[in-house]
This record gives structure tokens, sequence and C-alpha cells, in this order.
């Protein structure tokens, strides 16, 4: 039965390029919603930019225009950066906007009638050469806790503590330098705390991740406070009712955004109805994707607001990690703070879908762009296994049977087998368990081109008589790549739409996993994809550190920022180097060691120390590491055993093929370090 699902992106934040942190978040919603689609779902994705608040007022002034003629330019670049990443929204719009300015009023109109809101006069870090109000994120200063200089207003990076811009030690302003004076001034607040019997058991019903839900005790044992929704004039965004220079904070009417662009949608669209997605009495299905940087504005303020103003509440809410670069926070000073059109200007976009798909999983989780892991699982995965099927058979077929395919395949049942992975891949795919949907699609290219290999069409047209079994393995070949387009397609849609063409078929569903295709005529084949180079990602890094040098915006904005889905930049720190042969707790903390099953062991042909080991690592599914302990094992002594992997060292390319972790082993002739009894694989080693 056919799905009604409304899903959103956070809504990106309108006063800078789009970064790969971005893309991160909205690849990994595409992909979502495209495998939707493709299952017959009707599936609807809407997004749009953030466009108010300090920053984007501040921004505009320093460019002499308008914030809107800002925001103007940000949305088209930003679209244009999706469209080329072949993100694709049924609606993008822009929390300025008259929807989003009517359905703010109303829900903010609705919680004040019902008693949710309240006002009283407070203290506020006010800048006396600017004359006006400072918020959080441009006071820097001294943090109350640790004592680590300049750190915003309301959050140290140094020790992790939350605290008043009022506690800061030496507060400055970061527009004008000046000591902030503190003024009085009236602000308006929703009382958060009168839904915590209704929040405590949201969070707990399988609308998070656990992670997410452990995250958020954090914040009812401490209490929930008034959440200060009003800021004072100069403020870019929707004025309150009722109030003369008082406006919403921008995370009052961000998330409201969605509800706004999709009723800007349905106003385009007749088919469609507003309260058969938002109404409380709605059946559909309502799923955000967010990072987890902004989890509490998402997972407690959104949910207490839709449900004191009478509206649904989300169906879940999907958080992911940050994205790093080559193991470190992204760098503009190393040129991988890397913009999304600086990577389409020297890389394929799809490559980028790709690894991001290979490594997502449904935990919260950063994600690691290691450029030697990405250029060697590129060429291998796509180009040495996928485009690798059509390639060897289709010439055949054209040259010797006018493009003609069989009428019947030379092995149905391991067709038959490919099409019943459907299942199990989709299941993966619901879950956003995308690495492993990606391992076991991988799996089945390995077999398909194991096939081939042993078919070897190639000698087969050297030999009489042999025409008709020649078609049918190259139809067969052929019918695999097929599926295992389909199963590509949500991650892959440029390459899947040129191999639809190839093959002269309409747009691939899951539904046509169900009938093979024979007796038909294909076209000529043409490559799907080339392989990446070293020279095309040293290109792009250099030309990342050009962006940073030709973008150098002065210093008070840098620091504006109020919000990303990724962290920018490293800071300095007294801790030791890797030269002095002391790392820190922080990084041991990134060290992910994991309980492993030792599947299957074998020799390596023409390696003296390594045995090539096959590794169940639960939820992660199967490694293949190859570790240095032949002089201590054979390799039968070692199956069913259990052993502690590194899970999250990045692959490393051998002559023998791809090594995906690390498994610790000690003393000279190493033997494997083993956990205990009754660690299950892929329970986490602490």
């Amino acid at each position: 039965m056919a799905r009604d699902i409304l899903v959103t992106s956070a809504l990106p934040y309108a006063n800078g390029a789009t970064h790969l942190g971005h893309m991160l978040e909205h690849i990994q919603t595409d992909i979502w919603v495209r495998f939707q689609k493709q299952r017959g779902h009707n599936c609807i994705a809407v997004c749009g930019d953030d466009a108010h608040g300090t920053p984007i007022m501040l921004k505009a002034r320093d460019a002499g225009i308008t914030p809107e003629e800002l925001i103007a330019g940000v949305s088209a670049e930003r679209q244009r950066d999706f469209a080329d990443f072949h993100v694709v929204y049924d609606k993008y719009h822009s929390t300025h906007s008259d929807e989003n300015r009517e359905l703010s009023s109303a829900i903010y109109n609705k919680l004040k009638d019902a008693g949710h809101m309240t006002s009283r006069t407070i203290k506020q870090a006010f800048d006396p050469e600017q004359q006006m109000f400072l918020p959080d994120r441009f006071i820097r200063g001294e943090c109350p806790k640790c004592g680590a200089p300049d750190q915003y207003g309301d959050a140290c990076e140094a020790c992790g503590a939350t605290y008043q811009p009022t506690e800061l030690g030496n507060p400055v302003s970061v527009l004008s330098g000046a000591t902030p004076v503190e003024r009085e001034s009236e602000h308006y607040f929703f009382k958060l705390a009168d839904f915590e019997a209704f929040l405590r058991d949201w969070t707990r019903s399988d609308h998070l991740q656990e992670a997410i839900t452990r995250k958020l005790d954090e914040w009812f044992t401490a209490g929930l406070r008034d959440w200060d929704i009003s800021r004072d004039a100069p403020y870019f965004g929707f004025q309150i009712p009722g109030t003369e220079d008082k406006y919403f904070y921008v995370w009052l009417d961000a998330p409201i955004g969605y509800m706004a662009a999709f009723q800007a949608l349905v106003d385009e669209r007749a088919d469609l109805s507003f309260d058969g997605f938002w109404g409380q009495e709605s059946t559909a299905e309502l799923y955000h994707f967010i990072g987890k940087d902004i989890v509490y504005f998402h997972a407690l303020f959104w949910p207490a607001m839709l449900e004191g103003a009478g509206y649904r509440t989300p169906t879940a809410i999907h958080a992911h990690g940050f994205v790093t670069v080559n193991g470190e926070k992204m760098s503009k000073s190393r040129g991988t703070f890397i913009k999304a059109r600086t990577w389409l200007d020297h890389i394929e976009p799809e490559f980028l879908r790709y690894y991001f798909a290979a490594k997502l999983t449904h935990r919260v989780e950063d994600l690691d762009l290691n450029f030697d892991d990405f250029m060697a699982r590129i060429n291998s995965d796509l180009v040495g296994k996928y485009v690798n099927i059509a390639s060897r058979s289709a010439n055949f077929i054209t040259k010797r049977f006018n493009g003609r395919l069989a009428g019947e395949l030379d092995r149905p049942e391991l067709a038959q087998r490919f099409a019943d992975e459907g299942e199990t891949i989709a299941a993966h795919f619901e879950a956003r368990r995308y690495s492993q949907a990606i391992r076991a699609i991988m799996a089945l290219a390995d077999e398909a081109n194991a096939y081939v290999a042993e078919r070897a069409p190639w000698q087969l047209a050297k030999e009489d008589g042999r025409e008709a079994e020649l078609q049918a393995i190259c139809t067969t070949a052929l019918e695999l790549f097929r599926q295992l387009t389909i199963y590509l397609k949500p991650v892959l849609p440029a390459t899947a739409e040129r191999a639809e063409a190839f093959l002269q078929v309409a747009p691939l569903t899951w539904a046509d996993l169900k009938q093979p295709l024979l007796d038909h005529k294909i076209a000529k084949f043409k490559p799907l994809l080339r392989r990446v180079e070293q020279p095309a990602i040293d290109k792009m890094i250099e030309a990342s550190k050009d962006d940073l040098a030709a973008a150098a915006a002065p210093a008070t904005e840098a620091q504006a920022e109020p919000k990303k889905t990724a962290k920018a930049e490293n800071k300095e720190s007294d801790a030791p180097t890797p030269d002095d042969g002391i790392i820190g707790i922080e990084d041991f903390a990134k060290v992910d060691l994991r309980v492993a099953k030792v599947v299957a062991a074998d020799h390596v042909e023409g390696a003296d120390k390594l045995l090539k080991l096959t590794l169940d690592v639960g939820e992660l599914g199967q490694r293949q590491v190859f570790a240095g302990i032949k002089s201590a094992y054979a390799p039968e002594t070692l199956e069913g055993r259990h052993v502690a992997l590194v899970a999250n060292l990045a692959p490393r390319k051998m002559r023998f093929g791809i090594s995906e972790g690390m498994v610790l082993a000690a003393g000279d002739s190493p033997h494997v370090l083993a956990p205990d009894e009754g660690a299950k694989p892929g329970d986490r080693i602490k």
C-alpha cells in the first residue's frame, strides 16, 4: 500500500556558500526520498533557506545591499548547487515568505491564547558603539567554567559548558570590539515546562535515535526552562504581533518554515491538502533530517510548539554527525573546507553521493571523507565492478546479435537470487543503513563479475556453434547489471538514467525486479562513469585554498555565524602534537573498537605474514581485513573466534585487495586480543 510521506532537510542558513557539510545532509535526504518514490510511495520533499537573524542583517549592510537581495542571491546559488548534485525538492522555499509570516504569527497567537507564552524584563548585553543588543554569538570572552579565552557568549568550545553571556569574563562585542554594557529589555518566552510530561513521553516513543534520547535526558534532569523567542530591533525577521520593536527569534520561525514550504506547494498542487499532512488527524508520515548540533530545537521546542498549537508532531527525527576530511575537522587553511561548487568544478557529483552512502549509518556519527579511500572505493566499486559488468557484455550483443537480448537467461536462478535480495536491500535503505545497503549491492556486483569471468564470453565468441550460449550469457550479465542499477538508482540517479537509455527501458522502479529483461533491443554501450584520479583531488584542494583567499571576510563576519551543520575550523590549543609521542583522550576517543566474529579465514597467495579475514561486525555488516598474524595461526583455527577490531580505520588499498579495518594483536608472534565470552559481534569495546 502506498504511503503518504513528507520529508524535510534542515534549512541552510542564508548567509554563506553551500559546503560539503550541507551536502551530507541533503544527499542523505535525497537518497531516502528517491528510494521511497522508486518503491511507489507518495513521498514529498520540501526545504528552503533559513533567512532571518542578525548575521544576515549585518552581512547585507556590509555588502551595501538589502537583506532581501542577499538572501535571494544565496538562494539562487544554493539551488544551483543542489540541482547539480542531483538533489531535488518538490518545493524549495524561504522562511522570509508570506506563508511563513502567517503561520508563525498564527502559531504564536495560539500558544499565547493557551497560556504558553509569558513576558518579563531581562538584562542583556548592549553594544554602546553599534547601539544594538547583542545576540549570544556576537559576544566573546573567557569561559566562566574553565577560563578558556575567546569563547562565544552561549557555550564554551573548550569544555562544553553552557552559560549566559553576562557570565563571560572580559567580554567584547565582535562587531566593534567595545565592552558590552547591560541594559534592560522586555522579552517574550515560550513556557517549555508546560509540555514536560508530553515531551518525556514523546522523546521515548521511537521518534528519535537512542543516542539522542539519552542526550535529551540531560535537559529533563536539569529542568526545562522558558525559551526566549523574541529579539529587539534592529533585527531582520518577522515582527511579533502586538509589538512595535520585538521580532521572532530566528529559531521560532525556522522550523515553521517546513510548514510554510509545504503550504506554498499546496497552493500549486490541487492534489495536496495542508491538513492531510500537518493536521492532528493526519495519517501521513513526517520526517526531519537534521545535524546533531540542532537536535534541541527540533526534538524539544519544535514538537512542544506543534502540540501546543494543535498540529501533528513528527513521525521521526533523523540526526547525523559532521563531515570530517582525512580524519580532521574541515579546515580552510588545509583546503579541506570544500564548497559544493568547488567540488562540482573538479569531481563528478555522484561520486560524493556514493561515498557518503557507502559510509552513512542510522547512527549519530561523524563521517570522514578520506580521499585515498574515496578514490579507491569509487574506482573499485563503481568503475571496476558495477560499470564493468555492462562494458564486458554489451558489445557482444551489439556486434553479434544486432543489439537484441536473448529470449532466455543462461542462469535464471542467479538472476532470481539477485531479485530476491531486493527486500533486504530495501530494508537497509528504509532504516537509513545506507552503508549496509551498499555492501549488499557490491557483494552482488562481485558475484556478477565472477559469473562473467567464469563464463568468459570473450572465449566463447571465438568458438563456432556457440552463438546462442554467448547471447544468453551476455543477456544474463546485462540483467544482473539492470538489477544493480535499480538498487543503486537512489544513490546514482544520473548514472541510472544513462543506464536506462542504454538499456532502452522506462525509468526503473523496485517493481521491475520481478521480470527479467529478455528479447529486447538495447542501444550501443557508452562509458557510464570514468575513474577519479589524484590530480583532480589535488586541484580541488588547491582551489579550496584559493576560495579562502578570494573570499576572506572581516573577522566579525566569520565569528558571527550562529549555526552550521558542519564544524568549520580547528582551534589552536596547548595539546601535545603527534611529535610528542602522546595523544590526548580526545584522540583516543575517536577510535571505534568493536567485537567482530571471524566468519572465514584464508591464506593470501604471495603473502608471507598475512591472513585474509572475513569478519561479522553485527549491525556494521561484514568487513574484509588483512591481518599480519599468519605466523601464529592456521586459518581454520580462527573461524568462529571473536576478535577486537578498529572499525573506523580508513580502508587501505593493498595489492591483495582492500583491508577495511585493523584486528588488534600483541607479541612478537602476534596473537589476537579476544573479548571475554558473552560479547556479541558489533558490541563496542569501552
